[in-house]
């Protein structure tokens, strides 16, 4: 099988790369994204109205004449009804954004999980389960966040900003003068950090993924662990991952947060200049205090979403950088498409034929070669040999899950890769080993694939594999619920159920892994018959390290090292007293 250590390394994407296509998903729902723009700017320009008024109000105030109550009182009015709508709209704009991420997350992980299905095995064999799950739950749930909170705020400061700079402008072009002095300084210290601080947030969802995938790994494997008293390696590792998951949050959060302080010092350092030259120009009659004080209002409305970019920051990056994993996942080439003429194969006869067949996991590296062998139909065909010499890499190539470096593989006399993949695997039923059931019902397990399928076809397949018998046993039968693929049931159990699902199919080809590995002696023995009328009309392919349960296959195929040594049936193999026979003999020594 192909080394699973991890896949090639990927190209790191641009942070405007990974925002365009962010864009594309907000494109999706561009009625959403116009009523949350028009909301956006007249939430803000409602508020930007208030420093404007205040500074009216003020200015109504005479030390000689008194108080203008009149204008004051309508200026204050009209004050309270721009905050008024200010917040209305704003709370409106909230909610509506929070459905459109929730939209846009939505779309992202039915993205991710059709991507991942339509990955070819060999891919799929190089990724742990735990960081496809990572991508799908925690980088999108990270993205999610960002969505629903942070890219509002930045996208409302930008408005802010454009509109409080006006403000200011309009109230003292002077003081704006002194005011732009430290500007500067607060977006190239935003800039800098944001730059060095993104390869850390990088680095942490690496981290997370590598520590999902080892604890997914060793959960599943629990019991080994326990049986092997492994239990304090396992803890030692898990705490060397653990480690360097929390040293990497605690490193990119570090230093994301020192960016908040840093901008506020340098924006607290603004107003104090305004605030001395404004007295200044107010001694000399250059400036009404009305307009000190909306000027005053305008550069903490100027300063408040630098400052709270700053400070969200980090969360934006923490959210490119889950997007990046995400967007390098789509990248992913697919399983490459059908032939352009392609057919659907229908009326399978069943007649399969290895030609020169050479194929390697990993480029240079051949482990099946110029290997052929011919099954007509309704044989019954055995594979076997040693542990690692190539038999499940077999029915990978028989199955698409990849394709052969050389030679060619016939159904019917036709090259596999002229049928649609979907339609080549149809013809295919497969019992294996590894037993998967998925949560829902017995009934729902066994009829898997056929929708609709009546009670009693059901409850008769479940007889003929020896399977009613624990069913039946069960207080809710076939309608007894399975959770997290069976844990349930014993493994036993399991297979029972899925050689009762495997009656169901009208499949010409059948695939038999290890399929009776997880019964006992006696059990193999009275579903034997079953079996016999499962592969009854069928191209059988059995791979069996018991090779009593062989005997009578129409033709067995000894593989070792990616090569057939033997051919012939049990009998004749046995008196050649060759690899098969020396198999035969070391498991009844």
């Amino acid at each position: 099988m192909p080394n699973n250590a991890g896949a090639a390394p990927h190209v790191k994407m641009g942070k405007k790369a990974v925002i365009a296509r962010l864009a594309k998903y907000f494109l999706r729902y561009k009625f959403s994204v116009l009523l949350a723009f028009i909301l956006m700017v007249g939430s803000n320009l409602f508020a930007l109205l208030g420093p404007w008024l205040s500074g009216e109000a003020i200015d109504a105030i005479d030390l000689k004449t008194g108080v203008d109550f009149q204008t004051v009182g309508r200026l204050c009015f009209w004050m309270a009804v721009f905050y008024v709508a200010s917040s209305a709209f704003s709370y409106i704009l909230s909610v509506l954004m929070i459905r459109l991420s929730q939209k846009i997350v939505r779309s992202m992980r039915q993205d991710v999980f059709d991507k991942i299905l339509s990955l070819p095995v060999g891919e799929l064999d190089r990724v742990q389960a735990g960081d496809l799950i990572n991508r799908i739950s925690y980088d999108i749930d990270t993205v999610n966040a960002s969505l629903s909170n942070d890219i509002l705020q930045a996208a409302t400061g930008v408005i802010t900003v454009i509109g409080a700079l006006i403000g200011m402008l309009l109230a003292s072009p002077a003081l704006l003068g002194v005011f732009v002095i430290t500007i500067p300084f607060s977006v190239a210290i935003t800039i800098t950090r944001s730059r060095s601080v993104r390869p850390l947030f990088r680095k942490r969802s690496a981290k997370l993924a590598r520590l999902n995938g080892f604890s997914e790994e060793m959960l599943s494997g629990i019991k080994t662990i326990k049986a092997y008293g492994k239990e304090q390696e396992i803890l030692e590792k898990f705490k060397e991952r653990n480690k360097d998951s929390v040293d990497a949050y605690y490193e990119a959060d570090y230093y994301a947060s020192l960016v908040g302080p840093s901008v506020n010092f340098v924006n607290n350092l603004g107003t104090v200049l305004i605030s001395t030259a404004g007295s200044f120009f107010y001694l000399f009659g250059m400036i009404t205090i009305g307009d000190i004080s909306s000027f005053l209002l305008y550069a903490r409305k100027f300063s408040g979403p630098i400052n709270e970019f700053a400070n969200i920051m980090g969360e934006i990056q923490s959210a490119l950088a889950a997007a990046e994993r995400v967007f390098r996942l789509y990248d992913q080439p697919s399983e490459s498409a059908d032939a352009p003429n392609a057919e659907k194969l229908s009326e399978v006869r069943g007649e399969l034929c290895f030609q020169d067949v050479e194929f390697g996991y990993d480029v240079g590296e051949t482990i099946i070669h110029r290997l052929s062998f011919s099954a007509n139909p309704g044989q019954t065909v055995a594979i076997v040999g040693p542990t690692g010499a190539g038999k499940t890499t077999l029915v990978n190539l028989m199955m698409r899950f990849y394709d052969p470096q050389g030679g060619a593989i016939l159904l019917d006399g036709k090259d596999i890769r002229n049928y649609t993949r979907s339609s080549l695997r149809a013809a295919f039923t497969m019992v294996l080993q590894d037993t998967w059931l998925f949560e829902g019902t017995i009934y729902e397990n066994i009829a898997y694939g056929r929708q609709g399928a009546a009670r009693e076809e059901v409850e008769r397949a479940a007889r003929e594999a020896h399977a009613a018998e624990f069913i039946e046993k069960l207080p809710e039968k076939y309608d007894t619920m399975l959770t997290d693929g069976g844990v349930n049931l014993s493994k036993g159990q399991k297979q029972l159920i899925t050689i009762a699902r495997a009656m169901f199919s009208p499949a010409k080809l059948l695939i038999l892994d290890e399929a009776t590995s997880n019964v006992d002696t006696r059990t193999e023995i009275s579903i034997r018959d079953a079996m016999a009328r499962l592969m009854q009309g069928k191209t059988c392919f059995v791979i069996a390290h018991r090779l009593t349960t062989i005997r009578n296959a129409d033709l067995i195929f000894v593989v070792s090292d990616g090569n057939i040594v033997e051919r012939g049936k049990h009998d004749e193999l046995l008196r050649r007293g060759g690899f098969y026979a020396s198999m035969y003999g070391a498991q009844f020594e």
